[in-house]
């Protein structure tokens, strides 16, 4: 049996019997058995929705696709768990002023309700994207840092900031709640990129994503990797030329990403951090995003076992 999205919302946050007996057990919504991608001690994840192109994009369909691709975490951006949660469908009408009362007044019971619905499936929520600026009140910081506890999460994700104020603005927020911070960066990645934002606070890390770095024009990210473990958060996978070969995104292990070597070196040094699949380059014809996550996760796996 399956539900809509305003049929599984309501089920969820309003306690009905049959939200005991479906998500007691999930094998009435999903495959009986749970996802396991986690190899050899390396976690495999992905970032849900931006992987799954051209998709519904609501939180149960998203754990439909996760669970069903064999995949046991993820880190999830923010549009889907706050609409799941009630918030305004963030599109170009919803005014900053009106998400922000949103956020700094519903309960996180909320969001706890939906991790747990992810962990019933097996899935764990490691990380949660949402960016933080400047103009956001005290509250709205403390709100993004109390979901990202509430879903399980080790970590909130975000992209670098270019001003060092804000980096340390946040820093401090998550020195308050003892939580890193993942910083994601595109071209602008270099092997310094970091280091002004880890020095404001150790709460503020890497979300190191490989294939940016690669095709930025940096051909140390196996060094990288080893220098900066500690404060790795995360790694995301994606396959690309360097910069002098165009930069562009191609189908994992036909780039010059060191995906396998990355991967491989996770497991020999146990790492904790995760690796999380980041579809980009386009699925070719007779495809679809779904389809080429599968591929990735096995390219993996191949890569671990």
């Amino acid at each position: 049996m399956t539900y809509s999205r305003r049929q599984f919302g309501k089920i969820v946050l309003t306690g009905l019997p049959l939200a005991a007996a479906t998500f007691s057990n999930p094998s009435l919504l999903f495959a009986a058995d749970k996802p396991d991608s986690k190899f050899n001690g390396v976690q495999i994840g992905v970032i849900a929705p931006y992987s799954y192109h051209n998709m519904p994009d609501d939180a149960e369909s998203l754990l439909k696709f996760i669970v069903r691709d064999g995949i046991s975490a993820a880190e999830m951006q923010a549009p889907p768990i706050e609409e799941f949660a009630g918030a305004p469908k963030q599109s170009g009408n919803v005014q900053e002023k009106e998400m922000t009362q949103w956020r700094i007044s519903v309960p996180m019971s909320k969001f706890v309700s939906l991790r747990k619905i992810y962990n019933r499936a097996g899935v764990r929520i490691y990380g949660f994207k949402l960016q933080l600026t400047a103009e956001m009140p005290d509250a709205e910081y403390d709100y993004a840092f109390n979901v990202t506890k509430a879903l399980g999460a080790n970590q909130l994700t975000m992209e670098l900031p270019k001003d060092s104020s804000l980096s340390k603005r946040i820093g401090e927020f998550a020195d308050k709640h003892k939580m890193m911070v993942g910083y994601h960066a595109h071209l602008q990645a270099t092997p310094t990129a970091w280091n002004e934002a880890m020095s404001q606070s150790p709460y503020n890390g890497i979300n190191l994503d490989l294939g940016h770095y690669v095709a930025a024009g940096n051909h140390d990210a196996l060094d990288f990797i080893r220098k900066n473990h500690r404060r790795i958060t995360s790694i995301h996978l994606k396959d690309r030329k360097y910069k002098e070969n165009g930069g562009q995104n191609m189908p994992w292990g036909q780039g010059n990403t060191p995906i396998k070597e990355a991967l491989q070196l996770m497991k020999k040094d146990r790492y904790k951090f995760p690796g999380t699949i980041e579809l980009e380059y386009a699925p070719p014809e007779g495809s679809d995003s779904e389809k080429e996550i599968v591929k990735c996760l096995a390219y993996a796996r191949a890569a671990l076992v």
